[in-house]
């Protein structure tokens, strides 16, 4: 009888090891993917901060300072589409880019986020199927409360290059994302421009872009003429009295990247290569139309996790893993042990 007893025992004994063993294995799992998954966004965008700025305004003896806009600027986020968009890099970026997204405004909270073109990788190719399927992830990804202000323009990507483009793929990007060419907040102008039809060459799509910036550009300089009151500028309401930012996909008219720097600049080697124009930036001439207020913003980049910070701890969490379960099942002794060993040995010579 008590032989069976202590069967039981050891049997019983055998059985929680193993429940612990399990129980250890799963939290380290769960302690992993909580931190690489979701916390190591908070940690990293909570470091982010506003750039303060002051912009004084003087109202006769008072001083009183302007509003200031919150804006968040994104650009080339890239929905991988059906064609070359495998689904587990699709589910690993996605994901990625959503949390990132959400950390982010719930942090920083933000007044307004611009996404300054390319939203999708195949939009100029995508069939009509293809496209809602990306919108709709689109849209659960970069969800936002009613107060926050969504503004896109469009890419090359989303629309096409210049001689891809086509006005049924630049009414359904509309469709979607509901482009304001002229969009003013808090005493600020923004223009957003579809840089892609800013060819120059005369075609219906780059008439129709050019036509709208000009007519933007006149109520733009009725809004510096409203003491005058200029008969050409009608009884419409007015806009704020300040130079405007240019918002759009193509970059101005640079030779290169040579004064670039930052984490985010081109390689070294890379930084010196000439720009083409109406492919990697904007021509010269269509540059010289844009400006931007340069006295009364201040910026500041925002970095994400690293992805190699997020692979070196998967790594180490599996080293971990393995190390647990040989030291478990005898396979090798913790140093701890080892020489706890040693000194019973030492004691007992």
């Amino acid at each position: 009888m008590a032989t069976i007893r202590l069967g039981f025992r050891r049997q019983n004994f055998c059985l929680f090891k193993r429940s612990f063993l399990l129980l250890k294995l799963i939290a380290v799992v769960f302690a992993v993917l909580l931190f690489c998954e979701f916390l190591i966004y908070y940690l990293v965008i909570f470091r982010c901060n506003w750039p303060e700025l002051k912009t004084p305004a003087y109202d006769g003896e008072q001083e009183t300072l302007e509003p200031v806009l919150k804006a968040m600027f994104l650009a080339d986020t890239h929905l991988l589409g059906e064609v070359r968009g495998h689904w587990l890099d699709k589910l690993r970026r996605e994901w990625q880019m959503e949390r990132a997204f959400q950390t982010a405004l719930w942090l920083l909270q933000p007044e307004v986020v611009f996404i300054l073109g390319d939203i999708f990788d195949e939009g100029k190719w995508s069939s009509s199927q293809a496209w809602a399927d990306d919108v709709e992830r689109f849209q659960k990804m970069f969800r936002h409360p009613h107060h926050v202000q969504l503004k896109v323009v469009a890419g090359n990507h989303d629309i096409g290059f210049h001689y891809q483009m086509s006005t049924y793929r630049i009414k359904r990007f509309e469709k979607v994302f509901n482009p304001e060419r002229l969009f003013s907040w808090k005493g600020i102008n923004f223009v957003m421009v579809n840089s892609v039809a800013l060819e120059g060459d005369g075609c219906n799509i780059c008439s129709e872009a050019e036509a709208e910036l000009i007519e933007i550009s006149h109520k733009l300089n009725c809004s510096r003429e409203q003491e005058h009151h200029s008969s050409q500028c009608g009884d419409g309401q007015p806009l704020p009295r300040s130079a405007p930012v240019l918002l759009q996909h193509f970059p101005l008219y640079r030779r290169s990247d040579a004064n670039c720097t930052g984490e985010d600049a081109a390689p070294p080697e890379e930084r010196g290569t000439p720009f083409k124009e109406r492919y990697d930036v904007l021509s010269r001439e269509a540059s010289q139309k844009g400006s931007m207020t340069p006295t009364e913003y201040a910026l500041s980049k925002c970095y994400l996790p690293f992805e190699n910070t997020v692979l070196i701890t998967y790594c180490g969490a599996a080293g971990f893993l393995v190390v647990l379960i040989l030291v478990h099942f005898g396979f090798l002794d913790l140093p701890f042990l080892f020489g706890c060993q040693l000194l019973r040995k030492f004691k007992t010579v």
